[in-house]
């Protein structure tokens, strides 16, 4: 799996249809009879990464590959073209692929049992990525998704709710709701996003539920009073791609700066501890060096959690691709330093800010030290990676956390309640 947690949600959904249908999910490739690559193209890089995860799998002897995914869509004979690769499933098929590739009926493909034993390797999951929405009826212009995913389309309700009680049941303790556009869930069906999770906090028992990225200009001030429920993780990744005005609408964002800001400031009235994350491009075509010092000092100014920065990289199809005044690399690769910078100065501001606080802890990875001690790490409901020692392997399990002094890239923990 290469990108985002689309992708990863769509992986799972494959692993479990291929349980039901009998199959293991082995933990070494050169045991694979069957490898699943779904390929991304959000960046030239991403793109580059999807091709030598397929050229690996070849080289480590899966016996048939078989390509979807983004970049597999978009260039579909040149994925073709890699070894072993059997087969190329293009985005559109993507939810068939199982049944095609088994020739088998999808009804044949849907539950699988609550409990299922785990080979040795393979790695554990305390979060279930659930898959709500696919596709984006905008037009960004530096955004491949569009053309590569399609038009928005909205899973149901109750598809939504089966699913994550099928997590549940399995024994996932968080559900992460992701989308290619998640914030326009529910616009095909009449409804909007706020209703499907007050559906699934109404009828599920998931002890926590947390949102992937969220387009700005798809939530109002309201929207954040569903976080009375302390179910919801109050973690929001808000991408705003500029703090440039001018930068903004040759993206074509639908967003200002200053909405962007009275949306954080909403936010943070109802949740003041919350971890606001967002995404940046350093040297969009056009980015004079005023426009990028006018985005470096809004995203300093509004004190995020951290963020990701990703240097422009022009993807053929868009129209972002075929602007004048594109910045020489050089430029766009130190501007993106610079916003990096600010990011990992902002994150350790947050996690200095939670110090002595107490937060609930989902443990999802657990190492014996001997002497029956263990060492544990597990994410906060805002998103800060903690690490603790216990008397007990707590893998799954929730605690609550003092948190102490920042380390790296989290904060070590004394456990204050178990259980």
């Amino acid at each position: 799996m290469v990108g985002c947690r689309l992708n990863q949600a769509e992986i799972e959904g494959m692993a479990r249809q291929l349980r039901t249908a009998g199959h293991e999910i082995v933990a070494a490739a050169e045991s694979a009879e069957l490898a699943v690559v779904n390929t991304c193209s959000v960046t030239a890089q991403a793109a580059s990464d999807s091709r030598s995860k397929i050229r690996r799998l070849a080289r480590l002897g899966s016996a048939e590959i078989v390509a979807t995914g983004c970049w597999a869509t978009l260039r579909p004979a040149e994925a073709a073209a890699l070894p072993r690769v059997s087969s190329v499933v293009p985005n559109q098929r993507k939810d068939r692929l199982v049944a095609e590739v088994l020739r088998i009926p999808a009804q044949d493909l849907v539950g699988e049992p609550a409990t299922r034993a785990l080979l040795p390797g393979l790695r554990r999951r305390t979060r279930a990525f659930v898959k709500v929405q696919d596709g984006c009826d905008n037009r960004c212009t530096f955004c491949i998704a569009t053309i590569a995913r399609g038009k928005s389309c909205s899973r149901s309700v109750a598809e939504v709710v089966a699913e994550v009680r099928a997590a549940l049941g399995g024994g996932a303790k968080e559900i992460v709701l992701s989308g290619v556009h998640l914030g326009s869930w529910g616009q095909d069906l009449g409804l909007h996003l706020k209703d499907l999770i007050l559906a699934l906090l109404r009828d599920t028992d998931a002890p926590r539920v947390r949102l992937s990225s969220l387009e700005p200009w798809d939530l109002d001030a309201a929207f954040f009073e569903l976080w009375e429920d302390r179910r919801l993780c109050d973690h929001f990744h808000l991408p705003l791609q500029s703090g440039c005005s001018s930068t903004l609408k040759r993206m074509a964002r639908k967003t200002t700066p200053s909405a962007f800001w009275e949306l954080i400031r909403a936010a943070r009235d109802v949740a003041p501890d919350a971890a606001i994350t967002t995404d940046v491009i350093a040297g969009f075509p056009g980015e004079s060096e005023n426009e990028f010092r006018a985005s470096l000092d809004f995203v300093r100014g509004m004190q995020f959690a951290g963020g990701h920065a990703f240097t422009y990289s022009p993807m053929p199809g868009t129209a972002a691709a075929r602007m004048p005044a594109q910045v020489p690399l050089d430029a766009r690769r130190a501007r993106n330093r610079m916003f990096v910078q600010a990011f990992e100065e902002a994150a350790r501001a947050f996690r200095l800010k939670n110090t002595g606080k107490k937060r609930r802890v989902l443990w999802e990875s657990v190492t014996g030290l001997g002497d029956g001690r263990w060492r544990l790490s597990g994410l906060t409901e805002n998103y800060i990676r903690v690490r603790a020692e216990a008397g007990a392997p707590r893998w799954n399990e929730m605690d609550d956390v003092e948190l102490g002094q920042e380390a790296g890239d989290g904060a070590a923990g004394i456990i204050a309640k178990t259980g």
